[in-house]
């Protein structure tokens, strides 16, 4: 998706658009045409202002111009079609009929680019026709297999519908990859446990597709006999518009819903250890934020956590709109779901642990402040990994902030997540496996040299 197919398409809704708005008459040049035009502004205009009203889009993470670029050409075609219907030959009826489509197809191949949402495009037709996940079976089949000790030289991926008694929080069907350890004893080993969070916009599968998050686990289990941790696939949204931020609150108790429901239901059903030092969150974008703020608010129920590119806290807008948007203008509310604020009142953590995976070209360097300046740049990944860091590690936190090479989408997710997973299994106590040091952190800047004091000659 990130090569000839977007220039491909590009062209032809280019060439097409053109000779759908044609040369015609003085008064289509005049009036009509400029129209179409001003649609085709109105359109990027309000995309633009609602992308950065829901704090999508930023300097840190800049949408490209190639987005504004399609979405105000597919408001020209739309235009162009509506006005140049009438009183057009009937080919170039047709041929502004298939401008509007390639157009909002750029529009969302652009989007694509940025986000990284479908790498190629068996992921775009698996996700589009929901077809079948990596390694996927049945409830079924998985108990069967449990029984007959039939250990499979994969993991398997079982679709579930978790009850949401204790939430009362409407979601969809979520996901759990089961390691072939799981199938060694009936009844199964007591395994580690990782919730796995996707981004702002999301299904439980995302991980699974777009984060190539079954092979990584796969080819890991497969290099330790089989040992890999089990891992669940949650729905934190319950459509996949639905941006809650891992919260409770006006878009539904997303937090409660994992807490309450899904770990509850994992250690009940799947045997996994019930013991808070087997349990971590890891998640991308949003989920990163989410990972953090579950973990520092329940440290009695996980022990380690991977935030992929998160924020500062919860974030649907500025600090006003996060606050109306998720909490219903409840600013105690948003308090008791910011990660910096929750450390800070909880005070000495004993035995829990974070990475913070930021996309960049250098490694993060230590600097004073890093808490002020956070605060300053609140949609900033590496000023909010780097904040949430030290105002942890002073309250007892093991951490560490590791830059890796990419951009903010799902291939950067995919291998930060692939580059984090041995920490995170040994970290959590994987069977037969050692635990593994955070990266160490970058050596202190050197002090500033001091000039020597000026000598005045006596007289």
């Amino acid at each position: 998706m990130h090569g000839w197919i977007p220039i491909t398409a590009q062209v032809v809704a280019g060439l097409l658009l053109i000779a759908a708005i044609g040369w015609r008459n003085r008064r289509w040049r005049l009036v009509w045409l400029p129209w179409a035009a001003l649609v085709g502004v109105a359109l990027a205009v309000a995309a633009y202002w609602y992308i950065a009203s829901a704090g999508m889009s930023d300097h840190t993470n800049p949408a490209p111009y190639s987005l504004w670029i399609w979405i105000g050409l597919s408001g020209v075609a739309a235009g162009v079609l509506i006005a140049g219907w009438r009183g057009a030959r009937w080919w170039r009826r047709g041929v502004s009929t298939l401008a509007l489509p390639l157009c909002v197809l750029c529009s969302a191949l652009a989007l694509n680019l940025w986000v990284g949402y479908f790498p190629t495009v068996q992921t775009a037709w698996s996700q589009l026709t929901a077809g079948p996940l990596p390694d996927q079976t049945d409830a079924v089949t998985v108990t069967a297999m449990q029984k007959q000790h039939a250990i499979p030289a994969k993991g398997t991926v079982v679709p579930v519908t978790i009850p949401g008694v204790a939430s009362g929080f409407k979601h969809r069907g979520e996901l759990i990859y089961l390691p072939p350890a799981w199938y060694a004893t009936n009844p199964p080993p007591p395994l580690p446990t990782v919730m796995m969070i996707g981004g702002e916009f999301n299904t439980p599968a995302d991980w699974l597709r777009a984060g190539n998050a079954v092979k990584t686990i796969d080819d890991f289990a497969a290099a330790h006999g089989g040992n890999a941790p089990v891992f669940v696939f949650v729905d934190s949204g319950g459509a996949f518009n639905n941006d809650t931020e891992c919260v409770n609150g006006a878009r539904g108790n997303a937090a409660d819903h994992l807490t309450k429901d899904v770990v509850p239901f994992m250690i009940s059903h799947y045997g996994v250890s019930p013991n808070r030092a087997n349990w971590g969150v890891a998640g991308w974008s949003m989920g990163g934020t989410c990972a953090v703020d579950l973990t520092v608010m329940h440290p009695d129920m996980f022990s380690a956590f991977e935030d992929i590119a998160g924020d500062l806290t919860p974030n649907a807008g500025n600090k006003a709109q996060t606050i109306a948007r998720l909490f219903g203008g409840n600013a105690a509310a948003y308090a008791a779901f910011d990660p910096t604020t929750v450390i800070t009142h909880h005070g000495p953590y004993v035995g829990v642990a974070g990475r913070f995976d930021i996309n960049g070209t250098t490694p993060p360097s230590p600097q004073r402040n890093v808490v002020e300046n956070a605060a300053a740049n609140p949609n900033d990944q590496t000023a909010a990994a780097n904040s949430l860091c030290a105002t942890g590690s002073a309250d007892g936190i093991t951490c560490a902030v590791v830059t890796q090479p990419g951009k903010h989408d799902w291939p950067f997710a995919a291998h930060a997540f692939a580059a984090a997973l041995p920490w995170m299994a040994g970290q959590l106590g994987t069977p037969g496996l050692r635990a593994i040091p955070l990266p160490a952190p970058p050596l202190p800047l050197p002090a500033p040299p001091q000039s020597a004091p000026h000598l005045q000659a006596s007289r």
